[in-house]
Formats: structure tokens, C-alpha cells, sequence
């Protein structure tokens, strides 16, 4: 008997918790998960996209559009990359790689910079046209921090419970 062949590898492994941190966003329109791993493979930090700890979910908006922004979410919204980043409760973040199912926006690559990471993998870069992901790969790109599109062999991964 030898061993099994259809095991995850790692960065599907890593990616699919990044999807299914994604899962834990009320967020009606958009849910972006974060792993943070380190160079030995082990978990270091998740993170989804939600309001800070004390902001009721149910008292602030979730619209895209309002009268300003006060109105809607994006005053309000911690990304999933910079929730994982603040639920890390070791020394440092650096070397450490990203898996993300959305590409990081501006705000979020300049704390990615900026803890130290070095790797993002990413899983859909939806959003490739705007000048905030535009920014985004040129700090990647200015501070080394390589950024690489996830690719697997598997086109479904199915848990069952």
C-alpha cells in the first residue's frame, strides 16, 4: 500500500481557508478571506471582510451607494487582509505569505508592505482595472513583494458535513 495521491497541496490547502474565512463575511455583495502563512507552512493568522469588534453588523450599512459615504460600507469595512494582519499575535510577519481570493486593494498592499510580508497569492483579480489595484502591484511590485495567480488542478474542492 502506498500513499494517497489526492491530497491537497499547499497552497490549495492554504487558499481553501482563505475561502472559507471568506464564508464568515456578512457582507451581501463581497466576501474576501485571508491566510497568512509562514515559510514552514504553519497558519499564522485568517481574516474576512467585516466591521470592527463593537460595530453592530446590524447598525451600520452595507449599501455600496448613498447619499455620501457615510452611507455606505467602505468608511466602515476592515478588508481581510488587514483583519488577519491585526489578528496575528506573534512578533513579526515577516516573510510570510498571503493567500487572498480577491487581489489586495491600496490601503491594504501599503499594510502588507509595511508587516512585512512577501508572497501573495491570490485567487480572482476582478477588480485589475482600477487604480487602486494599479497601485497596488506597483508598491508590490517597488517593495519585493511578489504576487502570483493561484492555480490548481482541481476546479472544486466539496466538504461535506
Amino acid at each position: 500500500m502506498s500513499k494517497r495521491k489526492d491530497y491537497l497541496k499547499w497552497d490549495e490547502y492554504f487558499m481553501g481557508l482563505a475561502v472559507m474565512a471568506s464564508l464568515r463575511s456578512k457582507d451581501p455583495n463581497t466576501q474576501v478571506g485571508c491566510c497568512l502563512v509562514d515559510n514552514d507552512n504553519r497558519i499564522l493568522s485568517l481574516g474576512y471582510n467585516g466591521f470592527p469588534i463593537g460595530c453592530s453588523d446590524d447598525d451600520f450599512p452595507w449599501e455600496r451607494e448613498g447619499k455620501s459615504s457615510y452611507d455606505t460600507k467602505y468608511n466602515y469595512v476592515c478588508h481581510a487582509e488587514l483583519n488577519a494582519i491585526l489578528n496575528y499575535k506573534g512578533t513579526s510577519l515577516k516573510g510570510a505569505k498571503a493567500y487572498v481570493n480577491q487581489f489586495p486593494c491600496n490601503e491594504c498592499a501599503k499594510a502588507i508592505i509595511q508587516s512585512g510580508i512577501k508572497t501573495i497569492i491570490y485567487l480572482d483579480d476582478k477588480y485589475a482595472s482600477t487604480d487602486g489595484v494599479k497601485s497596488s502591484k506597483r508598491m508590490f511590485t517597488s517593495a519585493g513583494v511578489k504576487f502570483k495567480k493561484f492555480k490548481s488542478p482541481n476546479k472544486e474542492i466539496v466538504i461535506k458535513i
